[in-house]
């Protein structure tokens, strides 16, 4: 399976660090299988970085390996177990199962409002996750361990602007 990872470096040794913010699969190494998500997201890493560089990062993920020895939480679609653990996630309340690798679709900045808007009470859970389905949701793979990082094997960095590196 490729993996891709947006970012402003060159990432060919992926480590698992304290983020500076809760994000929706909690604590792990964010990667894509879709190459303009994470296109997108180095760019936005970019301007959020004022800088002026960004690469795609592109991944070898031995999936079958992982299926194997791993413990892998997949949500097929942005349901309600999937609200529940990235709510959780992003208030920074989540006690649940550990897992090696998080599978699911991202939430993005409309997605951050609906969620705002269901613990304000403003939509019920019902709501939110029907307005969901009317925006473009990509997915996301989280490597949140040690284990599952072994099987991540980095193959180049391309800049999107110009060429491989």
């Amino acid at each position: 399976m490729i993996l891709y990872h947006g970012s402003t470096v060159v990432v060919d040794y992926p480590k698992i660090i304290v983020p500076n913010r809760t994000l929706d699969f909690g604590m792990g190494f964010y990667t894509t299988a879709n190459l303009t998500q994470a296109a997108a997201f180095a760019d936005i890493v970019m301007k959020r970085r004022k800088q002026d560089v960004q690469y795609i990062n592109i991944y070898d993920f031995d999936i079958d390996q992982a299926l194997k020895t791993l413990s892998i939480l997949k949500f097929k679609e942005p349901d309600e177990d999937w609200f529940d653990f990235v709510c959780k996630n992003r208030n920074g309340t989540y006690t649940g199962d550990k897992h090696d690798v998080a599978i699911g679709a991202v939430a993005n900045d409309k997605v951050y409002a609906t969620i705002g808007l269901f613990e304000s009470g403003i939509l019920s859970k019902k709501q939110a996750i029907e307005s969901f389905k009317i925006n473009p949701l990509y997915d996301q793979v989280v490597l949140k361990s040690n284990s599952a990082l072994k099987l991540l094997v980095f193959r180049k960095a391309i800049d999107p602007r110009e060429g491989t590196k």
